[in-house]
C-alpha cells in the first residue's frame, strides 16, 4: 500500500498470508515455490509445499481423462496443477474447504473427530474405505463424533502428486 518493500521471515503461514503479497517457501535451503498465498494453497508445486501450507489430505485416484480423476469420492473434474497421463495413479490433495457439508448428498462419511474453531468446526471424516478427509462446516451445524455427515466434493484446483513421500 505504501510502496515499501520488506522481507519477513516466519513459520506462521497465517501471518504470511495476512502480511505478504508474495511468499517464498524454503525447504532444505532451496526456494521451492514463490507466489501469492492463493497459489501456494491451491496450486502447491510439491508435496512439501502442500504439507507445509494449510491442512489437507491426499487421497488416491486415477487419471481417467484430461483434468478428470476417479476417486473414492467420485469423478473429480477441474484444472490439474501438473501434467499427468491417463491411467496414471496419483494422490489428490483435498483441503478442508474442498469437502462441502450437504445433508441431501447420498455420499456419507463418519465423523471421527471434530475441533471447534469459532465460526466453523473442522471435522475429521472417515470414508467407507477407512480413508480420512477433513471438512469445514459452519458451527451452527453441530454434529457429534459417530454421526454420519452428508458431503460432496467441490474441488476445482486439482493438485496431484505421483510420489508417495
Amino acid at each position: 500500500r505504501d510502496g515499501v518493500t520488506a522481507i519477513m521471515v516466519t513459520h506462521d503461514q497465517h501471518e504470511a498470508f495476512a502480511m505478504a503479497d508474495q511468499i517464498g517457501v524454503l525447504g532444505q535451503g532451496k526456494l521451492l515455490q514463490w507466489g501469492n498465498g492463493y497459489d501456494l494453497y491451491h496450486r502447491p508445486s510439491s508435496r512439501f509445499v502442500a504439507d507445509f501450507i494449510g491442512q489437507g489430505v491426499l487421497i488416491p485416484g486415477e487419471i481417467i481423462a484430461d483434468n478428470k480423476i476417479s476417486t473414492e469420492l467420485g469423478i473429480v473434474s477441474g484444472k490439474m496443477t501438473s501434467d499427468k497421463s491417463t491411467g496414471q495413479q496419483v494422490n489428490l490433495l483435498l483441503r478442508p474447504d474442498d469437502i462441502i457439508h450437504d445433508d441431501n448428498s447420498p455420499l456419507k462419511a463418519e465423523i471421527v473427530g471434530r475441533a471447534f474453531r469459532g465460526a466453523v468446526y473442522l471435522y475429521t471424516l472417515k470414508l467407507q474405505s477407512g480413508q480420512q478427509i477433513l471438512c469445514l462446516v459452519q458451527s451452527h451445524h453441530q454434529h457429534e463424533v459417530g454421526e454420519y455427515l452428508g458431503i460432496r466434493l467441490e474441488a476445482d484446483h486439482l493438485a496431484v502428486f505421483s510420489d508417495q513421500v
